[in-house]
């Protein structure tokens, strides 16, 4: 049998698909490669890299479905089952929507894959496949599976390798899709089997895509112990709360951290109240202060993330934001505009007030451009939410600002490895800045 696993562009920019020249590999489709039986033979079709085939022979494809690239996915899925190619979709959308993903499907993979796909892959082989494949969320995620990387060679992915340690989260922020798909929990993989996988690839540099590595702090200390001997230096996404446990911090820095993308999220505590953000409330008080003080005591570099367009918001207090970001000196930052995820109570509040832009599914419709906002802020246009949230980014990202930054003497000049991550990085991410504003969703008109 032959089964091609497909990982869909985000759209395109003018009359040409997007390239996307900062892409990470895919992990989720080499688990999904890893569990499959041996016989089959598997393609990796990266959309953002590769060109689709529509024309091969294939048994199955499954394709993942991210919010931002769920037109692009249906798209590729309708002309497959055009040439009668049988389609699964699975991913966060497909589950969270999944009247939605069974219109462009043939079966979908609800919930994580690790139970379900070896009982599809034996219906397909009997030809009985069924519409629906669900399970609960992996105990723990992989499974004892080591992602098949083989399918990753010869692609132009950024030199560092993705490793899960775990997924979900339990804050209950409001606006995160995440939260809702694992309802607030988080599934934790065994220090030993992160380790193997580590070892049984040849990179040092690893990027841990966990929502929030820290969740459990006392899992993640087992972690970090073991990682300890492995001299690897790596990243991941972590919460503010972490700098209550200086053990934790120690074991953090001990095992090869070099910084984190944190939820700063608004510097104002309405902001922080509204979106139920209760790991960053004992730290909004003095705007931070403490927290980036310690988070500077230990040297680690600092992706901080905000998130634009709350109802506290103004085009002032916005740009007031960047600033604050850019006298803090962090080494990159992100200032994303509110997207309204469905199933979640951000979501619903605003599907509630009537607040919701391009019909209630911005991801779905042809007039929507990625990074713009999709609902009517409180005391903005939501054309001025887009570009004040863009202002933001280009200002931050600007070669005067890159300079002006880079001297942070505890973080980005402690040593000359984290100097160079500052300075191979913060270009790439200012042309992402121009290169993905308005994207068009999907290829087609």
């Amino acid at each position: 049998m032959r089964i091609a696993l497909i990982y869909p562009n985000i759209g395109r920019r003018g009359d040409s698909l997007f390239m996307d020249g900062a892409c990470m590999e895919p992990l989720g489709l080499a688990v999904i490669a890893g569990l499959s039986p041996g016989h089959i033979d598997i393609d990796l079709i990266d959309d953002r890299i590769d060109e689709i085939k529509y024309g091969e022979p294939y048994d199955l494809v499954a394709i993942t479905v991210q919010i931002y690239t769920a037109r692009r996915s249906y798209e590729i899925a309708d002309e497959f089952r055009r040439r009668g190619v049988r389609v699964a979709l699975g991913g966060i959308h497909a589950s969270l929507l999944p009247e939605e993903a069974a219109e462009h499907a043939d079966t979908l993979v609800i919930g994580d894959a690790e139970l379900s796909w070896p009982f599809l892959i034996a219906d397909l082989q009997a030809g009985q496949l069924k519409e629906r494949y669900s399970c609960e969320h992996a105990k723990r995620p992989q499974n004892g599976t080591l992602p098949n990387r083989s399918l990753f060679k010869g692609k132009k992915y950024l030199p560092l390798s993705l490793v899960q340690f775990s997924r979900g989260c339990t804050n209950q922020c409001s606006f995160c899709a995440s939260s809702a798909f694992f309802k607030a929990k988080q599934y934790i993989r065994e220090p030993g089997e992160v380790v193997r996988e580590i070892q049984a690839q040849n990179r040092k540099q690893i990027f841990f895509v966990d929502d929030n590595i820290v969740a459990d702090k006392e899992a993640a200390k087992e972690l970090f112990r073991a990682l300890i001997p492995l001299k690897v230096r790596w990243v991941s996404q972590a919460s503010m709360d972490m700098l209550q446990d200086s053990e934790l911090m120690d074991l953090m820095m001990k095992s090869g951290c070099l910084g984190h993308v944190i939820g700063f999220e608004s510097i104002e505590a309405d902001g922080i109240e509204s979106m139920n953000k209760s790991t960053n409330e004992r730290y909004i008080g003095d705007r931070y202060e403490y927290a980036i003080k310690e988070l500077r005591h230990y040297g680690l570099q600092t992706w901080a993330a905000f998130t634009v367009g709350h109802d506290a918001d103004t085009v002032e207090s916005i740009r007031e934001t960047c600033m604050f970001a850019m006298d803090n000196k962090f080494a990159f930052a992100a200032f994303n505009i509110l997207n309204p995820y469905p199933a979640t109570p951000f979501y619903s509040q605003l599907e509630a007030d009537g607040r919701l832009l391009y019909d209630g599914k911005w991801w779905l419709h042809p007039e929507y451009r990625f990074n713009y906002a999709s609902f009517k802020p409180m005391n903005m246009s939501a054309a001025e939410l887009t570009e004040t949230a863009f202002w933001c980014r280009r200002e931050f990202n600007s070669p005067s600002s890159i300079i002006k930054r880079a001297f942070e003497p505890q973080t980005n000049m402690k040593s000359l490895t984290r100097l160079a991550t500052y300075a191979a990085y913060n270009p790439l991410f200012r042309r992402e800045v121009f290169n993905k504003q308005g994207i068009t969703f999907g290829y087609e008109g």
